[in-house]
């Protein structure tokens, strides 16, 4: 996100790593940067100082992190940090002793102190006009809405909540009133984000907040439904299968919400899921998954899995593999475990599962899903979609149908002999299928 210069602004580099929750705090901080009249650039080089925005969440994450901070250093000199890695800051102070500031996750008015110290800012209200509904690091056609910050589960794999903190949801009118403004300005989508969406209120005692000329309770089917009310694709993401998910799926039927639920399962086997501390009776989820595509039978689920976490047997991945081939998820991610410094998994004292091992079964069970996904993909072929256009081309664009969020899931690429703009909601009959994306023309 970079700003037309001004010659007595101040300029801040800024560098946004990790998860789109992550993202939506880095939009946070800018917006407040340019309300208070700083220039944003992505070029260290000249800038007053730099803002690294981190994540803590793998070692892999924080490495990166690190390497972002040491090329801000080397760049510029004048160095803040913040996000999640900002939590626990000795790691970073050692090695880079001269940092201007660290603070953790969702710590704006510390950042903006720390920048305020730094460089002053000659801030004119009546020139330095900030949109009302904030400035946005994605597309102007789709845009993150987080409904709550940190996560009262104890995932023994997971530091998140002792880098976040518990849960903190927002009341459903703040929620509601930035997600009308997003539709106001030409969002057309609006991608629901959280650590456990699923439990959005559930600290608040789904108490009720104003909106107009009502009051609506900050509870998760409540807030799905009235944001299902604005005229924007609404997405799900972070969803645990707790059972009053089961009440949204009425709404996903009806079209009020799109079709599509991202849940993190993790894994299948009883016995990995009690010593990842999630819930464990693998064939009720798969009961439920089949009554909620009776509900909604153009249900996609996507999900994520661990391979290879401490004390995984082969009986506990073939389970997962035979639980996958009944599931039949339409996307799938999988990851090989990495230790977290800090995850109680570390100190279970179970069994280490051998990286080589741990490739195999990655290798295996990613193979298993492509063949699904292959095969949920060429039964789309000869059906009309509706597809949002995310890349327009001079005579292929590429978008997505409601089964896919952008960046992590497939694509849809459309023929089409007249221009098609980005945000655009199109019909597009598909044609041809491939391993992960769909190829169609403007119906």
């Amino acid at each position: 996100m970079t700003s037309a210069p001004s010659a007595d602004q101040p300029r801040i580099s800024f560098v946004s790593l990790g998860c789109p929750k992550a993202l939506v705090d880095s939009e946070r901080i800018i917006t407040q940067l340019r309300a208070e009249g700083y220039e944003v650039t992505r070029s260290h080089a000249g800038a007053d100082a730099v803002i690294v925005n981190t994540c803590g969440f793998l070692d892999s994450a924080k490495a990166e992190s690190l390497d972002a901070i040491g090329a801000a250093m080397k760049e510029n000199g004048k160095v803040i940090v913040t996000g999640c890695m900002g939590a626990e800051p000795e790691q970073i102070r050692e090695r880079f002793p001269n940092i201007l500031a660290i603070t953790g996750p969702q710590a704006y008015e510390s950042v903006m102190g720390a920048v305020r110290g730094a460089v002053p800012s000659n801030h004119d209200p009546f020139i330095d006009l900030v949109p009302e509904q904030g400035i946005k690091l994605t597309p102007r056609h789709y845009a993150y809405l987080k409904i709550s910050e940190g996560c009262n589960n104890r995932c023994t794999f997971c530091i998140i909540p002792k880098l976040r903190g518990d849960l903190v949801s927002r009341p459903a009118g703040d929620v509601l009133r930035e997600a009308e403004k997003l539709v106001a300005a030409g969002v057309k989508e609006l991608l629901v984000i959280s650590q456990d969406t699923s439990a959005y209120g559930l600290d608040l005692k789904y108490a009720e907040s104003a909106f107009h000329d009502r009051s609506v309770r900050a509870r998760f089917y409540d807030l799905s439904k009235e944001l299902g009310s604005l005229g924007a694709w609404i997405r799900l993401h972070y969803v645990y299968p707790y059972p009053h998910v089961d009440e949204v799926l009425p709404l996903m039927a009806d079209g009020l919400v799109l079709p599509y639920l991202d849940i993190p399962f993790q894994h299948a086997s009883p016995q990995v899921l009690k010593a990842m501390k999630r819930p464990g009776n693998q064939e009720k989820t798969l009961e439920r998954i089949r009554k909620w595509r009776e509900i909604c039978p153009d249900l996609a689920i996507r999900s994520t899995f661990i391979v290879g976490f401490p004390g995984e047997t082969d009986e506990d991945f073939d389970m997962l593999l035979d639980w996958l081939g009944e599931a039949k998820l339409d996307r799938v991610g999988a990851f090989k475990y990495e230790p977290v410094t800090g995850a109680v998994a570390n100190d279970l004292g179970l069994p280490q599962v051998p990286d080589e091992v741990k490739e195999i079964r990655y290798r295996r069970f990613m193979e298993k899903q492509q063949a699904i996904s292959a095969k949920i993909l060429g039964n789309k072929v000869g059906k009309r979609l509706k597809v949002i256009i995310d890349q327009p081309g001079p005579t292929v664009s590429k978008g997505r149908a409601k089964s896919d969020a952008p960046e992590i899931d497939g694509s849809v690429y459309v023929s089409s002999r007249r221009p098609l703009r980005a945000g655009d909601i199109v019909s597009v009959k598909i044609e041809r299928a491939d391993a992960y994306d769909l190829h169609g023309i403007l119906a």
